[in-house]
């Protein structure tokens, strides 16, 4: 069965950040970057690989441009990275393709907070592996996701950043860390 898989690439105070998915929910984001055509050549690149791995569904897909797609998640993103505090566990995602582990460390990981902090090794102590924090940060170097899957605010056990295999790498994620802390500490 063909379905169509919509994208779109809008602007934020951060640069421009993509979204694809299906009616049903998100299957790839790709945080901010300053290109507009860079940004949509990653988020398109991902959405190749979502036709390999996904669920069966999404094979054979059409990939069209939509602009409103997911508006609603595109007006929280933009006020994410103007510093306002979002929830966007409320956001329907589409985890096909993942392992049973893999989907366990990121609906796991999809449950912290803004602003919050969790190490490796506490989100494996979360899915009920705790030592499998290694494989941890492998199923997280997967994250489909990121942002909607706030896999930027796992860090390494001994309080350093860790890696960050998304778009922006480690360079992101600390500004990341800082809009959350800086935003979570202002009062409203």
């Amino acid at each position: 069965m063909q379905k169509t898989v919509k994208y779109t690439v809008f602007k934020t105070g951060w640069g421009y950040f993509g979204l694809a998915g299906g009616d049903d929910g998100l299957l790839r984001t790709c945080l901010p970057g300053k290109v507009m055509e860079k940004i949509k050549h990653q988020l398109l690149k991902g959405l190749k690989s979502v036709n390999q791995v996904s669920s069966i569904k999404y094979r054979e897909s059409r990939i069209e441009f939509d602009k409103n797609f997911f508006k609603m998640a595109q007006d929280l993103i933009a006020a994410y990275f103007e510093g306002a505090c979002i929830d966007f566990r409320n956001i329907p995602i589409i985890l096909g393709g993942f392992s049973f582990f893999q989907r366990s460390v990121l609906t796991a990981c999809r449950s912290i907070g803004f602003g919050r902090l969790l190490t490796y090794s506490g989100l494996a102590r979360k899915i009920g592996r705790p030592a499998a924090a290694r494989a941890v940060g492998g199923a997280l170097a997967g994250n489909p996701l990121p942002l909607i899957i706030p896999c930027h605010r796992v860090i390494c056990a001994n309080g350093k950043i860790g890696g960050f295999s998304a778009s922006g790498g480690v360079t992101i994620k600390k500004r990341m860390l800082q809009l959350e802390r800086q935003s979570s500490s202002q009062v409203f």
